[in-house]
């Protein structure tokens, strides 16, 4: 009888971010109160935001319909569409970056990570949060609210085409995206202490 063939093991969950789920109110019951109480309330503002972000997804593609519409059937290419779109684009990546945060949905090289013990993994995250993270988002924060000021202050125009916009507005998205994710950087910091502590993730 000839021998059943080897079971291929599925990896793709195991090649991607990883994903977390929206239930905030398992965290363990050994967790302190203070540190539940911050998790809780920082992954659910940024839940809410992502939710809130998203919505931007709609005006995108409709403009981009519009434009493909315009151009194709009535060769009547609008002036706007372009840079519009790239401001949209661009806010809900920045304003949307503290959401995918929360739900370890940024890409990350974790082959060799990923086969840690827990514990192990909880003091690595923690250290680079520490020596990493938070001082490069600091100074990312900083630089990109002079960045948002200094065009405010200018009335700064896009100079891509002949519509020229103004390009604080989405400038500014520019800082409170990285402040977003300043904050949840804290809660995902405390994620990894408990993990170092206990062995396990507590979401």
């Amino acid at each position: 009888m000839a021998e059943d063939a080897p079971e291929i093991t599925d990896i793709t969950d195991e090649l991607i971010a990883e994903r977390r789920s929206d239930d905030l109110s398992q965290l363990p019951d050994d967790m302190p109160p203070w540190m539940a109480f911050l998790i809780r309330w920082i992954d659910t503002c940024s839940l809410w935001i992502g939710r809130c972000v998203c919505v931007l997804t709609v005006p995108l593609f409709a403009i981009m319909v519009y434009e493909v519409f315009m151009r194709y059937v009535f060769v009547a290419p609008t002036v706007w569409v372009y840079d519009l779109s790239r401001m949209l684009y661009g806010a809900l990546f920045m304003l949307g970056a503290g959401y995918a945060l929360s739900k370890g949905i940024h890409i990350r090289a974790d082959f060799i990570y990923r086969n840690f013990p827990v514990k192990m993994q909880g003091t690595v995250d923690a250290i680079l949060y520490v020596l990493f993270y938070f001082p490069g988002m600091i100074v990312f924060l900083f630089t990109a609210m002079d960045f948002a000021g200094v065009s405010w202050g200018r009335l700064e125009r896009g100079m891509d085409t002949a519509w020229m916009p103004l390009v604080a507005p989405i400038k500014t998205a520019l800082p409170v995206g990285v402040f977003f994710l300043v904050v949840q950087g804290v809660s995902e910091f405390l994620k990894s202490i408990y993990a170092a502590q206990h062995g396990r993730w507590p979401v």
